[in-house]
This record gives structure tokens, sequence and C-alpha cells, in this order.
């Protein structure tokens, strides 16, 4: 269950780009708050601001005016080494497209953003080891990407996104590239991320079927909040299904 504090603070948050020479707001004075321990998923047309608001919430980009406050920190003040340690620490992240080094092995990539903490080799890869056990692929820890399907290159991307224990996982259209069944398993991975592990998930998404594995809908609108729809019986996929890692 969720808790009552917020673990994400957006505060009359704009952002604005710049395109052959126009400017262009992108978000308009957005006021939000996220509880910890939630999944939500974020909607909206293309160019609502979707992928820019997650971005600023993981601090890879910040606001030209406004407050990002993620697990007590004002991440718009942060910059350099600062930045990278608090978003080792605190934030996972899964995109679309998997972003997996093709010469590296399930393993060495989920490695990867443990080389910002104080662990050791062995304990970086012990926890990594744990972290793809975690999701489903024990026994492809050695596989390089090429090697692997489209679901499992996802496991491994959302292995690599807990592999810090990070309090928050921020998604863009994670299953955007995979089929429905594949896609379905992968929302069942990150409900019990969030059920059993307590982890906050922010999903970006087109998909009205992704959104129903949510506990919270949040809608942007030309850089604007609009509604925020409680799934009060998010979508679950069978026992067998969720087994199938293929």
């Amino acid at each position: 269950m969720a808790d009552s504090d917020p673990i994400i603070r957006l505060r009359h948050v704009e952002r604005s780009y710049t395109r052959g020479g126009e400017i262009l707001p992108v978000l308009q004075g957005l006021d939000l708050e996220m509880e910890a321990g939630a999944f939500y998923a974020l909607m909206g047309p293309s160019g609502s601001g979707k992928t820019t608001m997650l971005n600023l919430i993981g601090g890879l980009d910040s606001p030209d005016a406004g407050e990002v406050i993620v697990a007590g920190e004002h991440v718009d003040l942060l910059r350099g080494a600062e930045l990278s340690h608090w978003r080792a620490e605190h934030v996972g992240f899964v995109f679309q497209g998997f972003n997996l080094l093709p010469v590296l092995t399930a393993r060495e990539n989920v490695e990867l953003p443990l080389q910002l903490t104080p662990l050791s080799r062995s304990q970086r890869r012990a926890q990594a080891e744990r972290a793809l056990t975690l999701v489903g692929l024990a026994d492809r820890m050695t596989h390089r990407p090429a090697q692997l399907s489209g679901g499992q290159e996802q496991r491994v991307a959302i292995a690599r996104a807990i592999a810090t224990d990070p309090s928050i996982i921020l998604a863009d259209e994670p299953t955007g590239d995979l089929d429905r069944r594949t896609a379905e398993q992968i929302l069942d991975l990150m409900q019990r991320l969030n059920r059993e592990l307590g982890k906050t998930i922010l999903m970006v998404t087109h998909d009205p079927v992704a959104a129903e594995f949510a506990d919270r809908v949040i809608h942007l609108d030309k850089g604007r909040l609009g509604r925020i729809d409680h799934n009060h019986e998010p979508r679950r996929i069978s026992a067998e299904a969720a087994a199938d890692v293929g």
C-alpha cells in the first residue's frame, strides 16, 4: 500500500525547447505529487510532455523554472557527480529500446549501474545475479543481447534498473517494442516489483491496456495536468502466462 507522504513533487515546473529559432513550451506550470509505493501510468498525446516529465524526475534534464523534489532531494539543484550518485541510489530507468550493450553479457549489463557504488567486484557480480534471478533469468546470465528474445532483453533492462535497489523505477514505453503476450508478462513483473518490493513506478505509455496494470493513471495534455484516474482493481494476468518468460 502506498504511503501518504509524496516521494515525487513537481512545483510550478516549466520546460521549453528551442527548435529552428522558435521556442516550444512543453511543460507549463506543472504541479503534481506522487505517493511512495504506488504504480503510476503516465498518458497523453504525443508532444504532451510525458518523456520530458520523466527525464526531469530522473535528473536527466533540468526545468527552466519550478522545483523537482524526488526522494527528499531538490533534483533541479544537483549537478555533476552529485547528481550521478543521487540517481544511482534512488532511480532505475527502463527504456523502450532496452539500451543494452551488445558486447556484454546479461550479467555484465546489469552490473553497469553498480560501478557507481562502493561495492567490490564480487559484490557487484552477486547483486547483478540476484537481480537477474528476481526477473526470472537465472539461466541467461552469460547470454548476450543477440541471444535473447525481446522480452528477455527487457527483463535484463529491468534487472539493471533494480540492481542498485532504487526506490523509484521510471519506465518510458517499456512494452512499446513487444508483442501483447510478452508485454503483459513485463507489466506483471513491474506489478510484482511494486507490490512485493514496494518500488514506486512511473510508466509512460500510449497503450490503455498497459495503463490498466497501474494503480493510477495520470493524464497530461499540452504540458498541463489533466485528470488522475484510480484503478481500484488493476489488470492482472494468469499465473501460467506470468511464469512463461520466453
